[in-house]
């Protein structure tokens, strides 16, 4: 066959991006309908659109009809049930993600949409039906083994690139590879090799908006879209799984991301954080905060991948037989990657990791119930007077010493007395200040004592559990995002600096009457009340939690 058509719809696909990006832009700059709530974990000052999906989605959809009425032959080269069950589906994780993007709709219930979507392109007869053995001739039948494997297999590709979609640039110069290694698998093996390289040319074009410092990001809408439809063709390039090597090949190029994704869900499990909960500690974070800038880590990031993409190229040349070569490879540079980026004492330090995780998982699920109540206390409070009280009760239950905030018009600061001792502190920057700067103190008991000498000279009866340094840098971290949440609910939307006047445009709760300040909790302070002299009443009670 000519590779004209494949370079038409590379070009296609990139000159559509090109047109549509800047138009999402214009208009997403001119209205605030689709300028979701900002995110603790989102770094940039700035909102920045989450409509990237959106683009690449109008040249999907431009470049089936393009194939269908200019390469009608090459289409038909391809099984009936797979073009409609490919658009139909693609186009459907999408809005799933879409959605999600305008109105957050919780984990719970994208995973449930991404299983419906799974199982109706299972139902479609798409699916990893058979598995042939490497080195042998001989194929498994999988029966309902098959659909199991499907559905684990597009729903974790979806969420894959959904969860290293933290960096700009990161997750589409990933998905550029991959879209272009399964160009060339299809095109061996007959299959959306037009459409998957029209992807590829959008993905190229999408990166010059997306590269650090990104104008638009992907969005949930955009990565779910990129993470179906590479699980989805790499399942018909490998023939209903017959053909082993197109599964693997793909495999290779997301190994740092699977390997980063796997020691993330493993943490948030053991330390009772849910699992699908953004965090600051992935790799490309980990190298930001050692002063990197953010294009030199995506460069990084880049050149690693492409190394694995190369090794995916000659998994599928080889048609598996290399793979076992390979895979000794592979291991080989994630040892020399963690070494040289001084992960390796952190990836496999395993039993020390378990050990503190059981130990602060309750701790830790205490503070996530503080911080719940802290996030719903944003929507019903009426001046940030009341909500600043809330904060300073959720600091003294986990037991931290100190909580400074500074917001445009000030700065307030409550601190229990604790005489001389040692403390440690952290500073957190909130969305470039516009919701403050929040300093939390906690006392640092024991630091490089030993256990019995500590507890015999400890003074207080109960030590805080933001007195051990990992659950301090943990709960520090729940406190400034319940905060972030908290303020996200009080502001609804607006974007003015946060001030200690403001107050809420929220509705009187339709139970308020007389008798609701009779019934308020004694432990929570009252609005207007100075902190200091709320914490002078409670400085000696012991704080429990």
């Amino acid at each position: 066959m000519s590779y004209w058509p494949i370079i038409s719809c590379g070009l296609l696909g990139m000159g559509i991006v090109f047109l549509v990006v800047p138009l999402v832009l214009k208009f997403a700059a001119a209205t605030n309908l689709f300028r979701r709530g900002q995110d603790f974990h989102h770094t940039h000052q700035k909102p920045i659109p989450r409509l990237g999906g959106l683009a690449l989605a109008v040249a999907f959809v431009s470049l089936e009809v393009f194939i269908a009425a200019v390469f009608p032959e090459q289409r038909a080269n391809i099984p009936g049930t797979g073009k409609p069950v490919v658009l139909v589906s693609s186009l459907a994780m999408f809005v799933l993600g879409f959605w999600d993007d305008l109105k957050p709709l919780g984990a719970k219930r994208k995973l449930a949409g991404q299983i419906v979507i799974a199982v109706a392109v299972c139902a479609c007869g798409i699916g990893i039906q058979q598995f042939k053995i490497p080195f042998a001739a001989r194929i498994i039948d999988l029966g309902n083994w098959g659909i199991l494997i499907t559905l684990l297999w597009l729903v974790g590709m979806t969420n894959l690139i959904n969860l290293i979609d933290g960096a700009d640039g990161l997750a589409g110069g990933i998905c550029l590879m991959l879209m272009a290694l399964l160009a060339y698998v299809g095109h061996e093996s007959g299959s959306f090799e037009l459409v998957v390289s029209g992807m590829a040319g959008a993905l190229l074009a999408f990166l010059w908006f997306n590269f650090p410092p990104a104008r638009i990001y992907l969005g949930d809408g955009g990565a779910y879209f990129l993470g179906f439809q590479i699980g989805l063709f790499a399942i018909l390039s490998s023939h209903k799984g017959t053909v082993f090597a197109a599964l693997v090949a793909p495999l290779f190029v997301l190994a740092l991301p699977i390997i980063d994704t796997a020691l993330a869900i493993l943490r948030r499990g053991l330390r009772g954080l849910p699992i699908f909960r953004p965090d600051r500690r992935h790799i490309h974070h980990h190298l930001l905060d050692s002063g990197l800038s953010r294009r030199r880590v995506v460069l990084y990031f880049y050149a690693v991948t492409l190394v694995f993409l190369a090794m995916g190229f000659a998994a599928f040349w080889s048609r598996g037989h290399l793979i076992p070569v390979l895979l000794g490879l592979a291991t080989l540079l994630l040892l020399l990657c963690a070494g040289k980026l001084h992960f390796s004492r952190h990836w496999f330090a395993v039993g020390r990791v378990v050990g503190d995780s059981l130990e602060m998982r309750q701790e830790i699920q205490y503070a996530l119930a503080l911080m719940r109540w802290l996030a719903l206390e944003g929507g019903r409070r009426h001046s940030v007077e009341e909500l600043w009280s809330d904060l300073i009760f959720a600091a003294q239950r986990l037991g931290y010493s100190s909580v400074k905030l500074t917001l445009a018009d000030g700065q307030k600061a409550w601190e229990e007395t604790n005489g001389s001792q040692a403390a440690r502190a952290v500073v957190q920057v909130l969305h470039g200040g516009n919701f403050g700067t929040l300093e939390l103190k906690a006392p640092a008991c024991g630091d490089g004592m030993d256990p019995a000498q500590w507890e015999q000279e400890c003074e207080k009866p109960f030590c805080p559990c933001v007195s051990d340094a990992k659950v301090f840098e943990i709960v520090s971290e729940l406190m400034a995002e319940g905060w972030v949440n908290a303020v996200s609910k009080f502001k609804k939307g607006v974007d003015t600096p946060l001030s200690f006047d403001a107050k809420s445009a929220a509705p009187k709760r339709r139970m308020q009457n007389r008798s609701a300040n009779h019934v308020a909790p004694a432990s929570l302070p009252e609005t207007g009340r100075k902190p200091d002299t709320y914490a002078e009443g409670h400085a000696n009670r012991p704080i429990s939690g």
